[in-house]
């Protein structure tokens, strides 16, 4: 496993463990020549199309479940469509959780649903889903495209409550991870520094804060911000091990070897503790 992925894949796993079981869809991207990059220092891809990673995800089925799903698609009938498309929407969400464990067409759905019924619970949901998932992707373009639909829905659910700082919160860290929508990370960073400076106690926009630092390579910030989290909060798993990564960055090998040492007591995976003693040695 590569150095620059294996932490990145570690948080997403240790902040989903127990909640989904899902596969990965992954559509081939057609990449630029080496050498062209994004302002994010990404090699420049082509963007992803919610159709064509749908398309991909439904290729992977059985002819059975196929089938299924293209029979659930084209159930729409006249009438009350708004009504039909909701329960269909909703089926749909269903099918993909539970019957073929892939996420991306799971959330989506679960997105397009929430955006019908328009209550700001449902929104947020679906948005917060989101996020809490792509903080553990490898592949840039599926990361910004599940960003972008985070943003979407969080934008909805702040026309229906403005002052709803958690929200706010969530349309900063999308922008973050590439969202359109914001010039670069930094605006995201700011738009979550608005709500840390009136609310200090708010952990959620330290931690999110502390994650932009490392994005944008402000890594004695994010040090300081995640400190601040885990003092508050020792058992915020995700924020222990980004708080490892952000001192391994920095040049700060003990000190990370430290936070690693201490992040491994929440992972019961032998594989994942492996790893995680590697990186540890790999220190010293």
């Amino acid at each position: 496993m590569k150095k620059q992925q294996w932490i990145v894949i570690l948080s997403g796993l240790v902040i989903l463990m127990g909640l989904y079981f899902f596969g990965r869809t992954k559509p081939n991207i057609t990449k630029s020549p080496a050498g062209m990059t994004t302002g994010a220092g990404h090699a420049e891809e082509e963007a992803l199309e919610t159709s064509q990673i749908l398309a991909t995800a439904k290729s992977r089925l059985t002819p059975e479940q196929q089938a299924r799903v293209t029979s659930m698609e084209n159930s729409i009938t006249r009438g009350d469509v708004k009504t039909q498309k909701e329960q269909l929407y909703g089926q749909l969400a269903s099918f993909w959780k539970d019957s073929a464990h892939v996420f991306e067409p799971f959330i989506y759905y679960l997105g397009e649903k929430s955006k019908l019924e328009n209550s700001e619970k449902s929104l947020t949901f679906a948005a917060h889903l989101y996020l809490k998932q792509l903080i553990g992707v490898d592949q840039h373009a599926l990361q910004v495209w599940m960003a972008n639909q985070a943003a979407d829905l969080f934008r909805l659910a702040l026309k229906l409550n403005p002052g709803n700082d958690s929200s706010k919160i969530g349309l900063g860290s999308s922008y973050i991870f590439g969202a359109s929508g914001a010039s670069s990370p930094m605006e995201g960073i700011q738009t979550i520094l608005e709500v840390s400076r009136r609310d200090s106690t708010n952990m959620y926009a330290q931690f999110m804060l502390g994650y932009g630092g490392i994005v944008t390579g402000q890594y004695d910030k994010a040090i300081e911000r995640l400190n601040h989290v885990v003092k508050v909060q020792p058992d915020n798993t995700e924020a222990v091990f980004l708080l490892a990564e952000a001192y391994e960055r920095h040049g700060e090998n003990a000190k990370a070897a430290e936070w690693y040492e201490k992040g491994k007591q929440f992972v019961q995976n032998p594989a994942v503790r492996q790893e995680i003693d590697k990186r540890i040695e790999e220190l010293k």
